[in-house]
């Protein structure tokens, strides 16, 4: 890297910086929902496993249209949903998918990520697929870094698409600061490819980023599990249910 692309990277992080500081975000938390509660965080990898143990004291969160991809054992519709902004209006490939398999479905309380319109525009995106919901909220950017700030201890600015943590690790954290007994994580492997709701094939993002999160989660002794055997083999992450629970 030349002397000035340096510089370049390095005003890019001070303005990005002094933005989210300027913003002095609040951690976006919903412990209305999950405080005190096993919290499970559904994502949409080809693979993922209904929770042992499983009954109607849990509570599910999931990840774009991953709700499909847990129909097999989710009878209802999620207690809330992380949204990212593009699957609303998106033309790409995998957006598109999203809106087609979530057509006529429901959550909770739906949070959009890093919202930029004004609510209305949201409002009709989202009527266009017929996705319903009994809540809405926006998590803006820097909310969400402010989130990942507290839980990991790692300011990640979000310079570049593939440093940033993928929402299903978002989820994680948003159910941790929001006080859950319990994080169970399931659909959501660092190292797959793929997703279950569609046949693209798309390579997983994230996946550094993701695993270190892990990693800070393992070290920080959180109570972040996963269901999937695979997962917990291939990223040392404890296998749920714990030993006591």
């Amino acid at each position: 890297m030349s002397y000035f692309e340096e510089l370049i990277g390095a005003k890019r992080y001070l303005n990005r910086w002094l933005r989210y500081r300027l913003a002095a975000p609040r951690v976006p938390k919903l412990e209305r929902l999950f405080l005190g509660k096993t919290v499970v965080v559904a994502g949409s990898a080809p693979f993922s496993t209904r929770p042992q143990g499983w009954n109607d004291s849990f509570r599910v969160l999931t990840i774009n249209a991953s709700q499909v991809a847990a129909q097999g054992w989710l009878t209802q519709p999620p207690d809330a949903t992380l949204m990212q902004f593009n699957q609303i209006e998106g033309l790409n490939a995998a957006a598109v998918e999203v809106r087609k398999v979530l057509q006529h479905k429901k959550t909770g309380l739906l949070c959009v990520l890093n919202w930029r319109h004004e609510l209305d525009r949201l409002v009709r995106g989202l009527d266009t697929f017929d996705y319903r919901y009994n809540e809405l909220m926006l998590i803006s950017r820097h909310e969400r870094i402010a989130l990942m700030h507290r839980m990991t201890g790692r300011l990640n600015l979000e310079l570049e698409g593939e440093a940033k943590w993928s929402n299903g690790i978002v989820g994680a954290a948003l159910a941790l600061a929001s006080g859950a007994a319990n994080v169970i994580l399931t659909g959501i492997d660092p190292l797959s490819k793929g997703h279950q709701y569609n046949s693209l094939n798309l390579s997983r993002m994230h996946q550094e980023t993701d695993l270190q999160a892990l990693q800070i989660f393992r070290e920080q002794r959180l109570p972040v599990f996963t269901a999937d055997p695979h997962v917990a083999q291939s990223t040392k992450l404890a296998l749920w249910p714990s030993r006591g629970i």
